[in-house]
């Protein structure tokens, strides 16, 4: 099989729905974080689907962008730029807690706990480095990159509108994580999860139109003797 536009947008489409799934499943029963919990199999292979969730979630977005690169225009672009900032800076930060912080976590216990509390929008009670901007940054981009990108996608209305509404809102309120202390924050993670799996569906459904309707004209259309068009 070739390789075409079609086919890579298409990919990309399911790979957003994967990470839409992915971003809801490591919600579930996630247990309190601290430094024992890091130390545990069930740590290592949650952190390790969210590295692959935020690879799949910056493929994804990335499909969502070149299928409407005109429509959505200078928004669209700033919005998408933002975003996958925001995801190559999770995934990172998600590296960081994989490989390292279980290394550490029996030596520094304290810093480990202050790095897991930046990381969810808590106080750390000590210095933990650049690792606290690092956690900002990450928190920033994806809410600011997730709003501007679902109002692109919104009015550019190539994709799911309902979809592209829903990670606007499902990003920036984020925001309201620490002053809604009596809130799981695994709850504000379901719009996203649920919007990514919609848009990548609309992306992939869309792409699978145009292929067939290529296909179609192609079977329908004359050849001349000399079997060209």
């Amino acid at each position: 099989m070739s390789i075409t536009a079609t086919h890579l947008t298409r990919a990309s489409g399911l790979a957003a729905v994967a990470a839409g799934v992915l971003f809801l499943g490591v919600q579930i029963n996630h247990p309190q974080l601290d430094a024992e919990f890091v130390t545990t199999t069930e740590w290592s292979v949650r952190q390790s689907l969210k590295i692959l969730m935020a690879g799949l979630s910056l493929a994804g977005i990335t499909g969502m962008y070149l299928r409407q690169v005109k429509q959505s225009g200078a928004p669209g672009l700033i919005g998408y730029l933002i975003f996958a900032a925001g995801y190559l800076i999770m995934m990172s930060v998600e590296v960081v807690g994989l490989v390292v912080l279980p290394a550490v976590a029996h030596t520094s216990t304290g810093y480990v706990n202050d790095v897991l509390a930046a990381a969810t929008g808590g106080h750390p009670n000590g210095d933990i480095g650049l690792m606290q901007p690092l956690t900002l940054v990450a928190g920033l981009t994806y809410m600011l990159g997730g709003l501007v990108f679902g109002i692109a996608l919104f009015r550019a209305n190539v994709l799911a509108r309902w979809a592209a509404a829903v990670l606007a809102a499902g990003t920036i309120s984020s925001i309201l994580i620490p002053f809604l202390p009596q809130i799981n924050e695994r709850l504000f993670a379901v719009p996203t999860g649920v919007a990514l799996i919609g848009l990548g569906y609309s992306l992939w459904r869309s792409q699978r139109t145009v292929a067939v309707g290529i296909l179609s004209q192609a079977a329908g259309s004359p050849l001349d003797p000399a079997g060209t068009r």
